[in-house]
């Protein structure tokens, strides 16, 4: 719930919220507090409708997300994101600098084609006799009517002055109110995707993996080397990339069952691909197995091994692993998999 406010139709402004069928109300709302944020309260639509695509960017490009099927600003998203060759994790600010001064006339006719819907149904609330006119819509916005939120005209919209303090002073509350709706909305569209609130705003930066890499290095240690799955290099102390065997884009987290280290060449390759299971699920279990069992034999204290737990949770009164563990352990990881191709997640090809 966000505020209330004495004098303001809260309950016109949450219930902008209800029966939400697409993303675009969410992303309309935080583009509108961003600009609200910088002191902008007479904004070219355009300028909007660049924010709505760029803070939705990493979430569709980068984790891949699906929107729903009939969702339009997921479309437009991949289509700009082709049409101006713009990375796919891309920093927010670049993005917004690159269409605001991006003269692509297919670009602009994708902005432009939130312009259909989006300013005028924002506001069905506060004109509910009339919520899917835009003319009408447009008419009583001029005057405020019902205290509306904004005013909305062929290029611009205007803040409702009486609304100007009340979104300056609650920013950081209305834009988790609206992040919280989105996640719960995204939720329903991607049942089976781990962590989706984390994969709505791109992390400033990526935890390090210092701790998983010295875990890994007590395991090559004892063993002298291990080979690489993909490629058979051998693999040194040292000597290794730690490797995200789901990409981190689908799994979003760190977890030591989910790593195992490989060469570094074909980590930088393998990028965000799926590796098949019936090529390589053999070699992953193998080495987390002889892990799981050096660091349990060597009585190694080691916080990392709690990240097991989750798949095996009766892990701690073991010291080898029965032979029953192999598929339990893929019977984790293969509805991952599964389930990052289905969102569009590419799998490896054969020499990469």
């Amino acid at each position: 719930m966000i505020p209330l406010h004495e004098h303001l139709p809260i309950n016109l402004l949450t219930a902008s919220f209800n029966s939400t069928a697409a993303a675009y109300k969410f992303y309309w709302l935080l583009s509108i507090l961003d600009e609200v944020a910088d002191g902008e309260y007479h904004i070219p639509k355009h300028r909007l409708f660049v924010g709505m695509v760029a803070s939705s960017w990493y979430t569709i490009n980068y984790f891949k997300i699906s929107f729903g099927k009939q969702d339009q600003l997921h479309k437009a998203v991949e289509e700009i994101g082709l049409l101006e060759g713009i990375n796919i994790d891309e920093d927010r600010s670049r993005i917004r600098k690159r269409l605001n001064e991006s003269n692509h006339p297919q670009t602009q006719r994708l902005l432009w084609h939130f312009n259909k819907q989006v300013p005028h149904r924002f506001l069905s609330p506060w004109c509910p006799a009339r919520g899917e006119n835009q003319k009408y819509i447009y008419e009583a916005s001029g005057r405020f009517e019902n205290d509306c939120l904004y005013a909305v005209n062929d290029t611009h919209v205007t803040i409702n002055p009486i609304w100007v303090d009340y979104l300056t002073n609650n920013m950081g509350v209305l834009k988790s109110f609206c992040y919280w709706n989105l996640s719960l909305y995204l939720q329903k569209h991607n049942p089976n995707v781990p962590d989706i609130p984390n994969k709505l705003i791109k992390p400033a930066k990526r935890n390090g993996l210092a701790k998983q890499r010295k875990f890994w290095n007590t395991i090559i240690g004892e063993l002298g080397s291990v080979d690489c799955i993909y490629n058979n290099s051998k693999l040194h102390v040292g000597n290794f990339a730690v490797e995200h065997f789901i990409p981190y884009a689908f799994v979003s987290h760190d977890l030591i069952w989910n790593l195992i280290p490989a060469s570094p060449s074909f980590n930088s390759s393998k990028s965000d691909r799926l590796p098949p299971l019936d090529k390589y699920f053999d070699g992953f279990y193998h080495l987390q197995k002889q892990a799981i069992e050096i660091t349990k034999y060597k009585a190694i204290k080691e916080p990392l091994m709690e990240d097991y737990l989750s798949i095996f949770p009766d892990l701690e009164s073991l010291t080898v692993l029965p032979d029953d563990y192999k598929i339990k352990f893929r019977s984790t990881i293969e509805p991952l998999i599964t389930i990052a191709g289905n969102n569009g997640f590419e799998m490896m090809q054969e020499g990469r």
